[in-house]
């Protein structure tokens, strides 16, 4: 399991003697970021999930994603080289139908603020969706669809203010788009939030219901969550006590990690989903530092943490994560410069 933020640096970086693919029966894998960006492939991605199943790992795909279906996911992932069934995706719709289920009688009707993907799940549990208050319903689910009016938005605040129970598949504020960064759900929820003054129990990353969904439907017992989102995947790792891998083809820059608070920090660190396929080595204390390969982060004269050595820069990276993490008064440029001294390539992301 991830290591107690309690405890020394180091022990959130131990490292794996064995691939990853070896060492977990399930990789819990972020979508956008991590298999593909921006509806493109990463390059290499598809070969290494590839890879990873021949080494017996199993693979699924978890999303914040609302507005699909998991068979839309699927197909699309297909589509892309990637190997994936529909009973591979599990969607935050999935979870908020799930915790809709735990606590309505079978065909109680629920308000369906959102997309066909929500729509979907609300139904596979059970449930009847309905669009309208004046059908009383028992509880309103909003997710994200690039279809919502403001008709939509109203009746899920009537019913909410009638007393209908709130949840929300994800708090995302933002989404990614080729045009930059829009209203994702978060933001849209405030909405219905400001008019009723009530907010909703959220499913989605980072909460613990999506994890939950994810490890239930693919029977995972030694899950690692994949992720490039420190405030997302890898803060649903740490909540939900799973080890998590952070790949920097997303969001996520090395900066970031570094300066990461205690509740994001992940267990392994890769370039890729190539580093599914491959042993991490452990960071370990050196005197006043931590070295990692060929690599030690020690405390400077200035407050500051000094790079030695050479090697695999993504080594380096962690031998600094463990510097960093042991203290808490590291500014950002002093991160930045030690960051620029390991020469790592770039970009291993689009900017964040």
């Amino acid at each position: 399991m991830a290591g107690d933020t309690t405890t020394p640096a180091a022990a959130v970086l131990p490292g794996s003697s064995e691939p990853l693919a070896v060492r977990y029966d399930v990789a819990l894998l972020d979508l956008d970021g991590v298999v593909y960006l921006g509806g493109h492939p990463i390059a290499g991605a598809a070969d290494a999930l590839e890879k990873a199943i021949a080494s017996g790992m199993r693979l699924a795909f978890v999303t914040n994603n609302a507005s699909r279906t998991p068979s839309a996911i699927a197909a699309q992932l297909t589509g892309l080289g990637v190997p994936a069934r529909t009973a591979d995706v599990i969607t935050s719709a999935q979870a908020a139908a799930r915790l809709l289920a735990e606590r309505l009688p079978p065909g109680a009707p629920v308000l369906v603020v959102g997309g066909i993907g929500l729509r979907a799940a609300v139904r596979e549990r059970g449930l009847r969706p309905v669009t309208v208050a004046s059908e009383r319903p028992a509880a309103v689910v909003q997710g994200y669809s690039p279809s919502l009016t403001y008709a939509d938005l109203a009746e899920g605040a009537l019913a909410v203010a009638a007393g209908a129970w709130y949840v929300a598949a994800n708090a995302d504020a933002t989404l990614p788009t080729p045009r930059g960064r829009q209203p994702g759900n978060g933001s849209l929820v405030q909405v219905i939030a400001t008019a009723t003054g009530r907010s909703p129990v959220v499913a989605g990353k980072p909460e613990p219901p999506l994890h939950a969904e994810a490890v239930a439907r693919s029977g995972a017992q030694h899950p690692l969550v994949v992720g490039d989102r420190l405030d997302t995947d890898i803060e649903s790792a740490v909540r939900s006590g799973a080890d998590s891998l952070l790949v920097f083809t997303g969001v996520t820059r090395p900066l970031d990690v570094v300066l990461a608070p205690a509740g994001c920090r992940p267990t392994y660190l890769a370039e890729g989903l190539a580093g599914l396929l491959v042993p991490h080595p452990a960071v370990t204390p050196a005197g006043d530092g931590f070295r990692c390969g060929g690599w030690q982060a020690r405390p400077g004269d200035h407050g500051d943490i000094v790079m030695t050595g050479s090697g695999a820069g993504m080594d380096g990276l962690r031998a600094l994560c463990a510097a960093a993490w042991s203290r808490q008064d590291l500014g950002t440029e002093q991160a930045a410069d030690a960051v620029a001294a390991l020469h790592l390539p770039e970009p291993l992301g689009p900017p964040g």
